[in-house]
C-alpha cells in the first residue's frame, strides 16, 4: 500500500501520509475509481456535470453539489456541508463519471437533503482536521475500556471525527441490542465532544479495518466491493467445497464473499446433470451416485452392496439410463457404458533438457587406485608361478 508520493517506511506504513494508504495522489486509496471519461470532450453547448464525489475516512463516500463553481480536481481537500458544522474530505471523482456513479447508486440530484461544497480547505481547516484525526486512536482504547467496565456486549471498532472536530462517530458491532445510554454519558464527560453511535455489521467492520485474505490479496470489501450480498452454505455445496468453517469464513467471521463469484458458472454447468438422488436400475443391480465432476461432465456410480467399485459414466449416458428406467426398461450393466471411458494412465516421460543426463550433477564415482594396483600385481604373480612347457615337448 504505497504510491509515488508515500513510499513504505521501516514500520510498513507509507512515509508521506502515514495513514495506511490515504495519500494525496489518490493512487493507493480504498475504492478508487478510474475516470475513463477524463480525456473525452463534451458536445458543443453542453455544461459539465456540477457534482463532486468526496471520500472520507476508510472509504466512506458522498456526493456534493458544487454550487460555487469551484475548479476542483482529484486529490483536492475540500470543506463540505454536514448536518452541523462542516466536514473535511478529499475529491476522488469529478466530471461526467460522477453522473454515472450517482445513477448506479440511485442518488437523486434534486431534493431538500442535497449537500454542497463550501470551499477548498484552508491550512487552518487542515490543521484542525489532522489534530482531530490524531486523537482517534487513543480515544478508541479508552472507549473500549469504558464499554468493558459497563459490561456491555459490544465492540468499538473505529472512531471518526468530523472535519471541524465538533462531533465524533463511534462505530461498533454487537450480536444483540445494546443499551448504551450510560456509555454515551461517559463518553461525553470524558471526551468533551458530541457523540454519535453507529452500529455496523461484521462485514462492514472488516471493510473499514482492512486486511489480507487467505488468497494473499487485500480484502475485496476494503478495495472494490461495495454491495454485500448474502452468502449461504448452498453456494459451497454447489461448488463441491468441504463445509469447513475455518476455510469458508473470512476475517469478518461470516462466509467469504468470493463464494458467490463463480456460483453462476457452476449453476449453468449443473443444468445438464441429473439429480444425485436418482438411482440407476440395471439388471445387475441398483446403482447410486457417489461423485460428480462438474466441468468434465462425469459421474461415478456404485452398485448397492459393492460400494468400493465405482463406475464412471458421462452425464448424457446417465440421462439416457434414467429415461430408459422411466419407460420401465433396464440396461444390462454400467460396465457397458463405463468401458468407453477407460483411460490410459501410463505416463511417458520425455527428456525436456535435450541430450543431457538427469544424473549429470551427481558426484562421479571414485575408484581406489591402490586396490586396483594390488589386484593387478596379484594377477602378474600368478602368471609367473605357472610352469612353462618346453616347445619341443609341445610339438
Amino acid at each position: 500500500m504505497a504510491c509515488n508520493s508515500c513510499s513504505t517506511g521501516k514500520d510498513g506504513q507509507p512515509k508521506g501520509c502515514k495513514n495506511n494508504g490515504t495519500c494525496g495522489t489518490d493512487s493507493c486509496n480504498k475504492l478508487t475509481v478510474f475516470d475513463w471519461l477524463a480525456n473525452m470532450s463534451l458536445p458543443n453547448g453542453e455544461k459539465p456535470f456540477n457534482w463532486i464525489e468526496v471520500r472520507f475516512k476508510n472509504g466512506r463516500k458522498n456526493y456534493y453539489n458544487n454550487t460555487e463553481n469551484l475548479t476542483l480536481s482529484i486529490g483536492d481537500i475540500v470543506a463540505t456541508q454536514s448536518q452541523s458544522g462542516h466536514d473535511i474530505g478529499m475529491v476522488t471523482l469529478a466530471g461526467e463519471l460522477v453522473r454515472v456513479q450517482m445513477k448506479r447508486k440511485n442518488i437523486s440530484t434534486e431534493g431538500e437533503d442535497i449537500l454542497k461544497i463550501y470551499r477548498k480547505a484552508s491550512q487552518k481547516d487542515i490543521d484542525i482536521w489532522q489534530k482531530a484525526r490524531d486523537k482517534e486512536e487513543p480515544m478508541k482504547v479508552k472507549a473500549r475500556q469504558f464499554a468493558i467496565d459497563l459490561k456491555l456486549q459490544m465492540k468499538i471498532s473505529d472512531i471518526e471525527f468530523q472535519g471541524d472536530a465538533s462531533k465524533a462517530t463511534f462505530y461498533y458491532t454487537a450480536e444483540e441490542r445494546v443499551d448504551f445510554r450510560e456509555l454515551i454519558k461517559v463518553f461525553a464527560r470524558e471526551f468533551r465532544t458530541r457523540i454519535e453511535m453507529k452500529q455496523v455489521g461484521f462485514r462492514q467492520e472488516a471493510a473499514r479495518l482492512g486486511g489480507i485474505g487467505s488468497c494473499g490479496r487485500e480484502l475485496c470489501c476494503s478495495t472494490w466491493l461495495t454491495d454485500f450480498r448474502s452468502v449461504s452454505t448452498s453456494a459451497a455445496r454447489y461448488q463441491q467445497l468441504s463445509l469447513n468453517p475455518q476455510k469458508l469464513a473470512g476475517q469478518c467471521g461470516k462466509l467469504k464473499c468470493c463464494l458467490n463469484y463463480e456460483l453462476d458458472t457452476y449453476l449453468d454447468a449443473l443444468k445438464d446433470f441429473p439429480k444425485t438422488e436418482i438411482k440407476l436400475k440395471t439388471e445387475k443391480g441398483t446403482a447410486v451416485c457417489q461423485k460428480t465432476d462438474i466441468f468434465k461432465g462425469h459421474m461415478w456410480y456404485a452398485y448397492e452392496g459393492e460400494w468400493m467399485n465405482w463406475h464412471k459414466i458421462t452425464t448424457a449416458q446417465a440421462n439416457e439410463i434414467i429415461d430408459a428406467n422411466k419407460k420401465n426398461k433396464k440396461i444390462a450393466s454400467l460396465e457397458e457404458y463405463a468401458s468407453d471411458l477407460i483411460e490410459d494412465t501410463k505416463t511417458e516421460f520425455e527428456n525436456v533438457v535435450g541430450q543431457d543426463s538427469l544424473t549429470r550433477f551427481d558426484s562421479p564415482k571414485r575408484y581406489n587406485k591402490r586396490k586396483n594396483n594390488k589386484s593387478r600385481n596379484n594377477r602378474n604373480r600368478k602368471n609367473k608361478r605357472k610352469p612353462q612347457k618346453n616347445k619341443n615337448e609341445a610339438k
